[in-house]
């Protein structure tokens, strides 16, 4: 393959890989506003209890212990304001988001709350960070955006201390028969009318239905996890397969 090539999917579409990043912005600039309205909305408020299971998996210390964690794609603060509040007075929390208006979100959440968050502007793709910075990295609905995901779990794994853990929450495949069809029908004709009346971008949701459906199967993933130099990789599917929580330990 020459060089320049290679290309990716963008949804249902294939686009170079270059360009994918520019397209994702895109997509997030438009919703970031009421990105998380929409993930209420979208889910019935099952995500809330999703990212609980995310962070209960993160288990930060009670007390003066200090932890740092590393939350990808979170520019809206919603992990890291829920990993702060439920550890101890040593737990900080990183946000790294390459969407500017998505990081805006969230420094006015935690300014509101006074929470322990620090922002940072970047790709998951190559961390601006330290090898061997962080307790535990998660990131939850965001690593099916990028453009080269075995990237950024590689970075990932480095970034995190001997003994460190990765989470990874997201959408999967439902594996209850007849409910995948009626998954689909409401994916595929709701969701976008729904995102175009809340935040006027009907399309961005499309792309985000689509992408669900492009991302790797559990177990696909899995071995990725493991060939960036997780181990002891899992994987446990919720809500009838609507979404997994992925975990792997640099050991």
């Amino acid at each position: 393959m020459q060089r320049g090539s290679a290309t990716t999917h963008f949804g249902f579409h294939q686009v170079p890989i270059d360009d994918k990043q520019a397209l994702v912005d895109d997509v997030f600039r438009n919703v970031a506003g009421r990105y998380d309205l929409m993930n209420d909305l979208m889910s019935g408020g099952l995500h809330r209890a999703w990212k609980d299971a995310l962070v209960t998996a993160v288990n930060p210390p009670a007390g003066e212990r200090r932890f740092a964690l590393l939350d990808l794609a979170g520019g809206t603060g919603d992990i890291a304001a829920r990993v702060i509040k439920a550890g101890g007075a040593g737990t900080r929390v990183t946000v790294l988001d390459i969407n500017p208006e998505m990081i805006e979100v969230g420094r006015a959440r935690v300014q509101q709350h006074a929470l322990a968050v620090t922002f940072i502007e970047g790709n998951a793709e190559a961390l601006p960070l330290r090898d061997g910075s962080f307790d535990a990295v998660t990131i939850a609905f965001g690593i099916r955006n990028l453009s080269r995901i075995e990237t950024a779990l590689a970075e990932a794994h480095r970034v995190l201390r001997i003994g460190g853990r990765f989470l990874c929450l997201e959408f999967s495949t439902v594996d209850v028969p007849g409910l995948d069809a009626l998954y689909d029908f409401y994916s595929f004709n709701l969701i976008p009318a729904l995102g175009g009346v809340v935040t006027g971008d009907a399309q961005a949701y499309r792309y985000l239905v689509e992408s669900i459906r492009r991302f790797p199967a559990p177990e696909a993933l899995a071995r990725m996890m493991r060939e960036a130099g997780f181990a002891r990789v899992s994987f446990e599917r919720m809500t009838a397969g609507v979404v997994a929580l992925h975990s792997g330990w640099r050991l």
